[in-house]
């Protein structure tokens, strides 16, 4: 029998058609996409399912799925190195499509923003690795797993007392030599310089050490001190610490530092900036004193760098962070920014800045070295005797201790 019902015009079939052709692709897009059972959840040749490496693609930039962002927490120590290889990586293949964002925060500070989380942070470079222990501990607590996904030595460098020439020279012709003892016994003179060398023009002798409740080299500062009071060349202990005698030693130090800064860089940058006039001595990284080397000797004359009796090594590690907000993607990412700080090229640049190269490949010695250039300035490559970064607990007791010197000013 002739249907005989209103039969659709040919706009009404056009409509029909574009509606189920809607339809079919939007259920191909939302099976297809990544993380969907049956969809991508990697690039092309990725590694969905074992943990990322640096050897994963990192997705382009401009492709479908965009670039991939990250933010990297570092020392102030590595600033002009950093900043260098961002835009050295930009520019390279291995660094097509990611972005990279640079967070100076002193050690302490650093490994808080992690765990809090406020901004999400996906790689971590700190001077040293005295705080991993606590920091996997901590992040544990609060999260439930380790946070460490790679780690590797970027780079190292020593603690060094950086010394206006000038001032250096009277300080010994009355003292003998550069050590601690001799330093404390310095700073405890009631008429500074003037006693000290005749120079009442120069004022008090004025040392300085960065924050230990911010930044690592004022916490190894600490650390050195105690291992020179007590003659040890092995690790710190608890009862080393809480001593008497070397708590009153302490407190008369820290009772005379002055000017301390949260950060290595800015101390050594001000010290460079205003002279004499703020800091006769600092004891900072060498990486530091190096890098600031020749604005010192266009300003206010040669500087001179001393090692301490004992030493201790700043391993300059590279935690890539493997939390919940940090995508394979991005893992694999700080994961390839990692292997171009290792690298020749970005390793040479490191030694120009006065670190030693953590790639061994990379001597520390030659006829453009820093170590050659400023020898004359008492930069040497053999240390004294090198001691075993403090272990957790005595740091944090280290830390209260100054706290509490520092509360009772």
């Amino acid at each position: 029998m002739p249907d005989d019902g209103p039969q659709p015009t040919m706009l009404g079939k056009l409509i029909i058609f574009l509606f189920i052709a809607g339809c079919l692709f939007g259920a191909w897009w939302w099976l297809g996409r990544p993380g969907w059972p049956g969809g991508s959840s990697a690039p092309a040749g990725g590694n969905p399912s074992g943990p990322p490496t640096a050897a994963d693609p990192v997705p382009p930039a401009g492709g479908q799925t965009g670039g991939v962002a990250i933010t990297i927490a570092y020392g102030s120590e590595k600033k002009r190195w950093l900043e260098w290889a961002k835009d050295e990586f930009a520019r390279s293949d291995a660094g097509r499509g990611i972005a990279i964002e640079l967070m100076s925060v002193g050690s302490q500070e650093g490994a808080q923003r992690v765990i809090d989380n406020k901004q999400p942070i996906h790689a971590w470079a700190p001077a040293s690795s005295a705080w991993e222990s606590t920091f996997r501990g901590d992040f544990q607590v609060r999260h439930g797993s380790d946070p460490i996904g790679r780690r590797e030595v970027l780079a190292l460098s020593p603690m060094v007392y950086v010394w206006w020439k000038e001032r250096y020279q009277a300080f010994t012709a009355k003292f003998g030599g550069g050590d601690a003892k001799n330093l404390a016994t310095a700073l405890s003179e009631p008429t500074g310089w003037a006693g000290i060398a005749g120079k009442p023009d120069w004022g008090l002798l004025k040392f300085s050490h960065t924050r230990p409740d911010q930044s690592n080299s004022g916490l190894m500062a600490l650390a050195l001190l105690a291992s020179e009071y007590h003659g040890k060349t092995r690790a710190l202990v608890q009862a080393d610490v809480l001593d008497a005698g070397f708590q009153k030693w302490l407190s008369g130090i820290e009772s005379a530092v002055t000017g301390m800064e949260g950060s290595t860089g800015d101390m050594m940058k001000a010290m460079v900036q205003r002279g004499p006039s703020s800091y006769d001595c600092v004891l900072v990284y060498e990486a530091v004193a190096i890098d600031f080397m020749a604005a010192a000797q266009g300003r206010w004359g040669e500087l001179t760098v001393v090692y301490p009796r004992n030493n201790v090594w700043n391993d300059n590690p590279f935690y890539v962070i493997k939390a919940p907000w940090a995508s394979p993607a991005q893992q694999r990412a700080a994961g390839v920014f990692c292997d171009f700080l290792l690298g020749e090229a970005a390793q040479r640049k490191a030694l120009e800045h006065g670190f030693r190269p953590g790639n061994t490949s990379v001597p520390v010695l030659g006829p453009d070295s820093p170590f050659t250039k400023y020898a004359g300035n008492g930069l040497r490559n053999d240390l004294n005797t090198v001691i075993e970064v403090p272990p957790a607990e005595v740091i944090t007791t280290l830390l209260m201790s100054w706290q509490r010197l520092r509360a009772g000013r």
